[in-house]
């Protein structure tokens, strides 16, 4: 019986764990109001909330956000953000990959990882006015 139980228990993990691969990220943190945008719906977050290319993070009055991209960017956003992820693609092996972020309004503030350094304009930040092309730093958008 107890070979049964430890056998689901491993179907279980191994069947769960493509779900986790598809992402692209994780929330780490959430302070306050905060959200993600999922095909028009508003999803609840909590630290673990697996996101996916196409999301939209969205904090409300006093909401913080801590994210951790599967390259191993972090980012912050602070109160009253909004910023989706268009573009995502990430090779674990080569670290080569592409980036696209849109900060839309808001304070984020983000500390590139592997893509960024990669190659060349592999990672962008694009907000109403202007295009960013990141190649490994640490820097803060603040959209009004």
């Amino acid at each position: 019986m107890r070979r049964i139980a430890l056998c689901a228990v491993v179907v279980a993990a191994l069947t769960s764990q493509p779900a986790l691969a598809g992402g692209i990220g994780r929330i780490k943190t959430v302070a306050g109001i905060a959200s993600v945008l999922r095909g028009g719906t508003s999803l609840p977050v909590k630290p673990g909330f697996i996101l996916e290319q196409g999301d939209k993070l969205i904090t409300g009055k006093g909401g913080k956000l801590g994210v951790t991209m599967n390259d191993d960017t972090r980012i912050a956003a602070g109160a009253n953000s909004a910023m989706s992820i268009p573009e995502f693609s990430f090779d674990d092996t080569t670290h080569a990959g592409k980036f696209l972020s849109r900060i839309e309004k808001g304070k984020v503030a983000i500390v590139s990882g592997h893509i960024a350094k990669s190659a060349k304009d592999a990672m962008k930040v694009q907000t109403p006015s202007a295009l960013l092309g990141v190649r490994g730093t640490r820097f803060v958008v603040d959209v009004n």
